[in-house]
């Protein structure tokens, strides 16, 4: 069954309101202390037993300092709501102001452009920028990284060890303002790393000071080089401020044979960039554009490309004698296909299957987790068991598929399954999610249930469930239910790194 517009828009609060609380180190009942609510109130709401109000979304997106993220993702739930319960016909609603007043400085429009000339990286980033905020603005924040091998962490790292990317190689400008009003920018290094720089450009010059007011708009505009010893083949933008609308363009000579694509990492979920990109040919260059309308705050948008001309520069995937082992196990559980926390569709009721009329795609679908379970069991050892839901493949039915513990049964196949009864008696341990593969947390299960699920043919069966399997299956019903362990964490708990991935479903 499908979720209608207006959940899916809580769902979506929920989950920012949840990620910003993450993100600052609080529990739900720190958080509603500091909001001055119930102990008990954030985990209602988190939990959807209670909806969300303008006056809890204005002192959550105040507390937790969101950047405006909570604010519109609860602006787009009130308006739907709202929406359902007016009339047909009714006159076009006023515009108003997307963020709470004082959020500060909002990017009203960036255009972002990479261009290869003769074995060099030439970047070029312009902003429009709007004061929202009550207080002057004097200076702005760039950060710039760059990355020669992604796929290789630890060789990435040991390359720039011995290959700095330095200020003097940059030939960083920097400029504010449009037409005959543009003044040149001064700019203060914050960090300076190997790989990274965070750069100060400060509205002043030695000229003078012409600050941001509250109100004003002004266009800023900075540019710097790299060598391509020092670029990988990946150009993304990290979106740090409410931003209405995003650009990024790739200029490469036609003659590389360039190819190009794009994906969206938000909350921890990376999935394919939403919209196509645009080839235009302009003589001897090939340019690639691709936009995209208000991006949700924090998300990174980052386009990659391959070289396929044979005069075309090499970009080996690592570093000369690299071990992989350090990979990020988020990055390896997306390398395998699995689909990560932050997506909408983890976050929907899987749709049930009407059988024996759609076997064919039931078995379909589990023959899809069951090489997804294969690959995964070739990428890590899972000695407490694991399990995969379809959703986490990127299909939203009701399918799992759980493996005990020792790996040598098969598989058990649950379609359209649902809890028709628990034990009293429960466990509480740290569990983990595919989905969210870095982190874990406490979560209190029975130690023994049992399950309504279906055979091919429609008819239902009952099994029961006890202690580590029955938090496997319960784990993945979960999942079919638009549920992450998150949500059923005691109030008090936090997620802690996971280095020994007790638990992996």
């Amino acid at each position: 069954m499908t979720t209608s517009p207006v959940e899916r828009a809580a769902d979506q609060f929920v989950t920012a309101l949840a990620h910003w609380r993450v993100e600052r180190g609080m529990s739900k009942k720190q958080l509603a202390a500091r909001m001055g609510f119930d102990p008990s109130y954030v985990s209602h709401v988190e939990g959807r037993r209670h909806k969300p109000t303008e006056d809890f979304a204005r002192r959550a997106e105040a507390v937790l300092g969101a950047g405006g993220a909570i604010w519109e993702r609860f602006q787009e739930y009130d308006q739907l709501r709202h929406a359902r319960s007016t009339a047909l016909h009714r006159d076009p609603p006023v515009p108003v102001q997307w963020l709470p007043p004082g959020t500060g400085l909002i990017v009203e429009r960036e255009v972002a452009e990479l261009t290869f000339v003769d074995g060099t990286y030439r970047c070029r980033v312009r902003r429009a920028l709007y004061n929202a905020g009550s207080e002057p603005v004097t200076r702005y924040l760039v950060k710039i990284a760059v990355d020669r091998y992604p796929n290789d962490p630890t060789g990435s790292n040991r390359h720039h060890r011995e290959h700095p990317l330095t200020f003097d190689e940059m030939a960083l400008v920097a400029c504010a303002g449009e037409g005959d009003a543009i003044e040149p920018m001064q700019w203060r290094v914050k960090l300076d790393r190997d790989a990274s720089k965070e750069i100060w450009l400060l509205f002043a010059n030695e000229r003078g000071q012409f600050a941001l007011y509250p109100g004003e708009r002004t266009t800023i505009e900075y540019a710097y080089t790299v060598g391509v010893e020092k670029w990988g083949q990946w150009f993304q933008r990290a979106v740090r401020l409410p931003t209405r609308r995003l650009t990024v363009r790739l200029d490469f000579p036609a003659g590389f044979d360039p190819q190009v694509w794009g994906v969206e990492t938000s909350l921890a979920a990376e999935v394919p960039v939403r919209t196509p990109m645009e080839r235009h040919d302009q003589g001897d260059r090939a340019v690639f554009e691709w936009s995209t309308d208000a991006p949700q705050l924090n998300a990174r948008y980052r386009l990659e490309w391959r070289f396929r001309g044979a005069n075309a520069p090499s970009y080996p995937a690592v570093a000369p004698s690299a071990n992989n082992g350090n990979q990020r196990a988020s990055g390896q559980m997306r390398g395998v296909g699995i689909v990560q926390r932050g997506s909408e569709l983890l976050r929907q009721r899987a749709r049930h299957f009407q059988l024996p009329r759609e076997e064919t795609e039931a078995r379909e679908t589990v023959d899809a987790l069951l090489s997804a379970l294969a690959r995964l069991e070739q990428v890590h050892d899972f000695t407490k068991g694991v399990g995969l839901s379809a959703p986490q493949i990127g299909r939203s039915v009701a399918v799992a598929v759980v493996r005990a513990a020792g790996g040598e049964s098969e598989p058990v196949v649950l379609l359209n399954p649902r809890v028709v009864g628990e034990s009293a008696d429960r466990d509480e341990q740290y569990e983990g999610c595919l989905s969210f593969f870095d982190y874990r947390g406490l979560v209190k299960r029975p130690e023994r249930i049992d399950v309504e699920h279906a055979r091919y043919d429609g008819t239902r069966v009952i099994t029961t469930f006890e202690r580590a399997m029955a938090r496997l299956v319960a784990h993945e019903i979960d999942h079919l239910e638009g549920r992450l362990y998150v949500d059923r964490m005691n109030a008090e708990s936090n997620l802690v790194p996971d280095y020994q991935r007790p638990w992996a479903v």
